[in-house]
């Protein structure tokens, strides 16, 4: 079998590297494809769609490639400060945020800023776009948690959350999400926009990942990936992932099983095979290679046209599944109460001042 995925890192060392992984050996192999020098400073961001794959950095530029054409497309240079959060929505748009407190949306068929949106009084320190593409939540050094309805470009529900949160995520079903403020993650239902439970890890934590819509891969301050079912509110598994602590986790189905992908400190990034079994076990080790650069985030890129034909079948029922009960009537009127709680009002008329 030919190589059908790409690991692509960014480093303290200003470098994005990525590596074509041959799958077709029971030990997958991971071989240097391209490095290349984007920044001027170090890179804080990564992230990839079916056809690109971007970085962002402290030198305030994002960068963007062509991976099916295998060139270098330019660079985006609206925001001022550090880059500190990317995420596409599909092929078709990406979302940024920076210390400057802005989100822009992007077009990735001319790369035009459709929206610049003033989100936070601080830095936006992280953001995530709904499945349906109609909702994002961002979180910023206000210690306020915000919801953005992106079909108008607007604020659509704002709340105080008191703490300096740092990564926000959506479940893949979009029925709950998770707020991280150093150590902890709590969980939101969309019915009540409430905390139902909260994790907390023994470190403060660098990065998350959804494996489904239930058990949330932590990684943090130390050489350890630990696994939690935000549902049932308890920590399910545990590995030593690394030597020194952990940057970036990432995931993606393949075949029977799950891959989780690891990026380190250390210079290792590492690909595990995981079963998703009632009781969790320890992963186990696929490959990895030595980038021999300290690794700050990690995208994981796969191509459309080389997905195995049941992992797509699957990911198009999911999003089907998703879509549909999204449009269902009761579901949408629960999201309109909830989320865009402060447009459903309409704004209060002025009193005219009396002469008398």
């Amino acid at each position: 079998m030919a190589a059908v995925l790409e690991l692509v890192a960014g480093s303290y060392e200003q470098v994005v590297c990525g590596y074509r992984v041959k799958t077709d050996d029971k030990e997958w192999r991971a071989e240097a494809n391209f490095t290349h020098h984007a920044h001027t400073a170090s890179i804080s961001a990564v992230a990839s769609s079916e056809r690109f794959v971007v970085t962002g950095s402290k030198d305030e530029t994002i960068q963007l490639y062509d991976l099916k054409k295998r060139v270098e497309h330019g660079a985006l240079l609206h925001h001022n400060g550090t880059i500190t959060c990317l995420e596409f929505y599909g092929s078709s748009h990406l979302l940024s945020g920076a210390e400057d407190g802005i989100i822009c949306v992007w077009s990735t068929k001319k790369w035009e800023c459709l929206k610049s949106i003033k989100a936070h009084k601080g830095h936006v320190t992280s953001l995530s776009v709904h499945p349906s593409g109609k909702l994002a939540l961002s979180v910023g050094t206000d210690k306020t948690l915000r919801t953005w309805n992106l079909v108008s470009g607007r604020s659509a529900f704002i709340k105080n959350i008191k703490l300096n949160a740092h990564i926000v995520r959506w479940s893949p079903e979009g029925d709950r999400y998770v707020v991280v403020y150093n150590n902890k993650v709590d969980v939101y239902d969309t019915q009540t926009a409430s905390v139902t439970g909260t994790m907390t890890n023994p470190k403060r934590i660098s990065s998350i990942n959804f494996i489904n819509n239930s058990v949330l891969a932590v990684a943090g301050d130390d050489e350890t990936v630990r696994l939690c079912d935000i549902a049932k509110q308890e920590w399910v598994c545990e590995f030593k992932a690394h030597e020194t602590r952990v940057k970036a986790v990432d995931s993606f189905n393949w075949e029977d099983h799950t891959v989780l992908v690891t990026a380190s400190n250390d210079g290792f990034i590492k690909m595990w095979k995981l079963q998703l079994k009632e009781e969790l076990e320890s992963p186990t080790l696929l490959g990895e290679v030595n980038t021999l650069a300290r690794l700050t985030c990690l995208a994981v890129w796969k191509p459309t046209s080389v997905k195995n034909t049941e992992e797509t079948k699957g990911e198009a029922t999911t999003s089907k599944e998703v879509v549909s009960e999204l449009l269902r009537p009761k579901k949408v009127r629960m999201v309109e109460e909830v989320i865009l709680e402060d447009e459903s009002k309409p704004p209060k008329k002025k009193k005219k001042q009396s002469n008398k």
